[in-house]
């Protein structure tokens, strides 16, 4: 989990965060983000405290939206175009399963909340849970690269959902290390163009992210979400290679598609067994054997040779294998290429990241290539004041940088990259001497 390691204002990553000392649960950067969340963070201090356990993600944000409706009614706020009690819930629609979850769910809450608040009726309780199922957007953390929550902004409940989307939402953290007020800016969410039009179409998201996720997945995501998704609105071919592409030449029988489906489903299970115990070797062992049976019968966008490839990548930079890792990061970018709109914020996350690992990996000239890449694309989905965006630019200017010098001069590149990789001072021959060489020679005497 990454509760422990990111500023709960903010959402930045770091080592040493500050602890609240009365829930044991909160963290932040310093006393400038702990202030800023005391206001939200107040109830649930005493509410966690109370209860002696820290409840899933869902219970804490629907605890917080009961709070704020506590403190400021359910009414319109300043610059809201809809409240949450206007926000559809679709709780009528659940299936079995879904009333049944919703039931824990509700009477978790009940339990969590505290007897000297204001009391909701189960009703209101159940449409609250509804709105964050039917309208909540994930959280990443300040570098948009892992998840750390959910959060509900009714605005965006307006935003219509798009396989193929117009335009990409980011949630701008603000800054909140400024001590000065006048640059101590707010959160907020920004909604950036991803595509040039002349006229004024209506805005839309994507509301369900493909990658890491299963084509069977996608689907219950969207149905359960009750986007209003018009699956023929994609560009010709991409539902099949979306959902389950497979080879054309020769095309595996629907038996053999079935059991690699499987398969794989099976191994990401022992993936994520051994991840969490930390095997990680075996984690690469895994990935290796299940790409080699799935290359004859996935095509390179299939979702689960996607993910396959995504995993191994990631861990084998983590074990510092830097040369196989790019090679099966390069083959992921690929795929998602062919998957995802040209502006994607997905997308260029992950060629950022296939361009760092080939960066690590001494491939200096496509490394550099994909990170301006990805720099081109997080300019136009996050902005050029996002502090990833800040980040690739260093990157790139970094990368630039050493090309010129990888194609000046090859060798002293290189020597100066092991220089640096193993932290020592770089070895080169000594610069000829101005004195004469000593006589190797002596005449007989």
């Amino acid at each position: 989990s990454l509760i422990n390691s990111v500023c709960h204002t903010c959402f930045k990553r770091q080592e040493k965060l500050h602890r609240c000392g009365q829930c044991k649960f909160a963290h932040y950067c310093d006393r400038t983000c702990q202030k800023d969340a005391w206001l939200n963070h107040k109830n649930e201090c005493s509410a966690i405290k109370r209860y002696a356990k820290v409840p899933n993600e869902n219970i804490r944000l629907a605890a917080r939206i009961m709070w704020r409706v506590e403190r400021e009614g359910t009414g319109l706020t300043e610059g809201c175009l809809v409240s949450v009690d206007d926000l559809q819930n679709h709780v009528e629609h659940f299936g079995e399963e879904e009333q049944k979850a919703l039931r824990v769910d509700v009477n978790t809450f009940l339990e969590y909340w505290p007897p000297q608040n204001q009391q909701f009726s189960t009703q209101y309780i159940s449409h609250i849970f509804g709105v964050i199922n039917c309208n909540g957007f994930t959280l990443s953390d300040q570098r948009g690269l892992q998840a750390v929550g959910v959060g509900v902004f009714p605005n965006l409940g307006l935003v219509n959902h798009d396989c193929w989307p117009n335009c990409t939402v980011i949630f701008n953290n603000g800054n909140h290390e400024a001590v000065k007020s006048m640059f101590h800016t707010q959160m907020r969410w920004e909604i950036n163009g991803a595509l040039k039009t002349t006229h004024k179409p209506p805005l839309t998201v994507v509301g369900v992210q493909f990658k890491h996720m299963s084509p069977h997945l996608i689907q219950t995501t969207i149905e359960w979400s009750r986007f209003d998704c018009n699956n023929e609105a994609l560009p010709e071919g991409l539902k099949d290679d979306l959902f389950l592409g497979v080879k054309d030449d020769p095309k595996p029988s629907q038996e053999v598609v079935k059991e690699m489906i499987q398969l794989s489903k099976d191994t990401l299970e022992k993936i994520d067994k051994a991840r969490s115990e930390g095997l990680y070797h075996e984690v690469v062992k895994l990935c290796r054997e299940c790409l080699q049976k799935q290359e004859p019968v996935f095509a390179d966008t299939n979702l689960y040779t996607l993910r396959m490839l995504s995993i191994v990548s990631e861990v084998l930079s983590y074990l510092q294998a830097f040369e196989e890792a790019a090679d099966y990061a390069k083959r992921m970018v690929d795929g998602y290429m062919k998957l995802y709109h040209h502006n994607n914020a997905q997308l260029g996350m992950a060629v950022m990241r296939a361009g760092l690992t080939n960066w690590h990996a001494g491939n200096i000239e496509v490394g550099h290539g994909m990170i301006c890449k990805a720099y081109a694309i997080l300019l136009v989905t996050h902005g050029p004041s996002h502090p990833i965006t800040k980040d690739l630019e260093a990157m790139r200017v970094q990368t630039e940088m050493e090309l010129r010098m990888f194609r000046q001069n090859e060798f002293m590149y290189y020597k100066m990259r092991e220089a640096a990789l193993s932290n020592q001072p770089m070895q080169v021959m000594a610069e000829p001497s101005r004195e004469p060489a000593p006589a190797l020679f002596h005449k007989k005497q």
